[in-house]
């Protein structure tokens, strides 16, 4: 309580800044406490206007999104993306708790944020929570922007967004998700769909909303040929331009099928259609990609009319690490923000500029942080391989960047790291069906939370002593198991080695030759340390190597690695020819089994988030990500192996360790564990949020 008191008397004396409130549901999340409280600032209290006798929060204005409050017109809206899942559960299972749920609106008002953006319906519980944190924090509430997905993804294989069965899906979630939100609405729970009675109306805060799924490019092109001969859409509250595609006719259709559930309950609130790079309406001739240009969707062919008075907006989940275009379009590469030449802010400005008579909202956008990356980007955006500060600070950077250019809302994509997602460079090695319930740090897309999900381990899964002798080069050597990690402490011998490999024999049935400098035959994975010079290596035996399943790249383009061995790598960019100078772009590769030394513990403002060694006097801390000993599955014990470009699965009795230094090999013994159906996991604020929340706060104006 004593570093509470401080904060509190550090806030009343900076003059203008509110006392933090001490028992605020955000300290339930660790770290939180460490970031002062955010000022007062002027009312953010809902001031809803009426026009057509429908009550409107927040409408567009020109290029403008106005939020109405009683501070005035709020013209920036902070924000950020909510996922609905937990570890261990996979989306639409509605495992997050009404607890959870008090202390995240909490967090993310602490930070600044105003808005969060969620996908599909949540259970009730969401809106009670919502509706709870509102009313007693009236003058700085949390306000919504409600997503609905489509419930059926068949028109990607069956080419036709105008299916009967997707359409008539699609047009039943709208009308439930609009009696959600009034607080009117009771459905049976299925798989993926979430259940309950709902009896809160949030539409006091309900800022907008954005409807659909990124669409899939190649699909739309399908079905736009099918349904050439549709004609534009004119509703009551949307309606087509002459210029529309097939497919913003049927978006146009189902906006006006919401406003029409919508406007029976006396509201109105903007409401805008799901896009993305992939399906923007610019043109990128320098795109390597052909789908990722293949075809655009465009707002400004989606407009209201007079009888809906909220308006609409362009909505886009935009990235700074994809597409190539981004890398390649001499524009782009050209553009002047601050002084520097920045692509993805000349990018943000071409979307304003299109969009000129609708405001243009970023819905998503962010980087992870996480030890494996997914693409390379300029400027270090990289879609992973950072620190927590690191993401923190560039995520902190953008939506600084997204307000000064004008556009009407940055929302960070995400709240919580979700366990469940995959990554087009991972997920082949991985068994599909259980990886809710591990974390992959070398999974990107695991990582882009402010809230990290710290793995706790099971129950049962205490410390394992090793090895106790008077042996050389350790003398002790400690195991533990947990959702993301085997950790290692090693207790180094007299005159501890300056180099040592950490070896480990997933499955006693691969073998092969061993690294140099040991005679072991038995190891299928490696972690070589230099103990003086603070850098290591991962390696894999062949066998196991994940890059074989997926992707064929030439052997000149792998890392260095003795005979039989791979270095653990992930490729970040395939191949491409850039269209315009023909220029052929070799495959580019992250080594991901470059091992960070340094410290991992939070508490510490110098730890690196990466890092999975530390050497401290003669006390040796190794952390191995489960993928790194090719693991598709530690929850069930199951390594991936390749074969003939398929991934199969062997179980695995347990992990060996064993120690080389000066060409002695000493063994340690097996790590086992219990397989495990339901993960442990804490949450923690990650390093670096506070310069999120400084951002926030600088782009509001109260």
């Amino acid at each position: 309580m004593i570093g509470l008191f401080v904060l509190a008397l550090c806030a009343l004396l900076a003059g203008g800044a509110a006392a933090p409130q001490l028992d605020s549901p955000a300290f339930l999340i660790a770290g939180m406490n460490e970031i002062p409280s955010p000022p007062q600032g002027t009312s953010w209290a809902a001031a809803p206007r009426e026009a057509g006798g429908l009550r409107m929060v927040a409408s567009a204005d020109g290029q403008e999104f106005e939020l109405h409050t009683a501070g005035g017109d709020r013209t920036f809206l902070p924000g950020v993306d909510l996922g609905d899942t937990t570890p261990g559960h996979l989306p639409g299972e509605g495992a997050i708790s009404a607890a959870q749920y008090r202390a995240w609106f909490a967090g993310m008002s602490w930070l600044g944020l105003r808005v969060v953006r969620i996908y599909q319906i949540h259970p009730p519980a969401f809106y009670d929570q919502l509706a709870a944190w509102n009313e007693a924090n009236p003058d700085r509430p949390l306000y919504l922007v409600q997503g609905v997905a489509l419930p059926d993804q068949t028109y990607v294989a069956k080419k036709n967004l105008f299916d009967k069965r997707v359409t008539t899906a699609f047009r039943q979630e709208l009308q439930a998700a609009a009696q959600v939100v009034t607080g009117d609405y009771r459905r049976t729970t299925v798989p993926g769909r979430a259940g309950g009675t709902w009896t809160t109306d949030v539409t006091p805060w309900l800022a907008g909303w954005i409807v659909g799924d990124e669409i899939d490019p190649a699909a739309a092109v399908a079905s736009d040929e099918r349904n050439a001969d549709v004609p534009r859409f004119t509703g009551k509250y949307f309606r087509n331009t002459p210029k529309s595609t097939p497919t913003e006719r049927w978006l146009a259709a189902r906006m006006n099928d919401l406003a029409g559930f919508v406007a029976g309950h006396g509201v109105s609130q903007p409401i805008a259609f799901v896009n993305w790079p992939t399906t923007d309406p610019l043109r990128h001739p320098e795109e390597p990609l052909k789908q990722e240009d293949l075809v655009g969707l465009d707002a400004n062919h989606v407009l209201p009319t007079a009888d809906w008075p909220a308006g609409t907006f362009a909505s886009y989940h935009a990235y700074p690490f994809y597409p190539d275009f981004l890398r390649h379009e001499p524009d782009l590469l050209a553009y002047d923000f601050g002084g520097q030449r920045d692509p993805y802010a000349g990018y943000l400005a071409d979307l304003r500029r299109h969009h000129s008579t609708m405001p243009t909202l970023i819905t998503e956008f962010g980087v992870p942080s996480a030890i494996g990356s997914a693409h390379n980007a300029p400027l270090g955006r990289t879609q992973g391989d950072h620190s927590e500060q690191d993401a923190m600070r560039i995520n902190a950077g953008l939506l600084r960047m997204i307000r000064e250019q004008g556009l009407g809302a940055g929302f960070v994509f995400s709240w919580a790291d979700e366990w469940w997602r995959y990554t087009w460079n991972t997920a082949g090695v991985q068994d599909p069906e259980r990886r809710q319930l591990w974390h992959d740090p070398l999974t990107n897309e695991q990582g882009f939370g402010v809230l990290a999900m710290d793995p706790q381990g099971q129950p049962d899964a205490g410390e394992q002593h090793l090895l106790d002798t008077d042996g050389w080069p350790a003398t002790d050597v400690d195991a533990r198991v947990d959702e993301a990690y085997l950790n290692l402490k090693i207790k180094l011998g007299d005159s501890p080695p300056g180099t040592m490999m950490v070896s480990f024999d997933v499955l006693p049935g691969v073998t092969g030759a061993p690294m140099p400098g040991s005679g072991d035959r038995r190891p299928d994975a490696v972690f070589a340390l230099n103990l003086v010079g603070h850098s290591g290596q991962a390696y894999v035996r062949n066998q196991l190597d994940p890059m074989r399943l997926d992707f064929s790249v030439p052997a000149a383009e792998r890392g260095p690695a003795p005979n039989g061995w791979k270095p653990f790598e992930l490729v970040v960019n395939r191949a491409v020819t850039v269209p315009r100078i023909k220029a052929k772009l070799p495959v580019e590769l992250q080594n991901a089994g470059q091992l960070r030394h340094g410290s991992w513990d939070p508490e510490d403002e110098e730890a690196d988030s990466r890092a999975l060694w530390h050497l401290d006097g003669d006390d040796l801390s190794v952390r191995v990500p489960w993928a790194m000993l090719g693991f598709a599955d530690p929850s069930a014990h199951r390594v991936a192996v390749p074969k003939n470009g398929k991934l199969t699965t062997q179980i695995s009795p347990g992990v060996t360790v064993s120690l080389t230094a000066s060409g002695t090999d000493q063994g340690v013994g097996q790590v086992k564990w219990a397989d495990w159906t339901r993960p442990r996991y804490s949450e923690r604020i990650k390093q670096g949020a506070a310069e999120l929340r400084d951002a926030a706060l600088a782009t509001t104006t109260g």
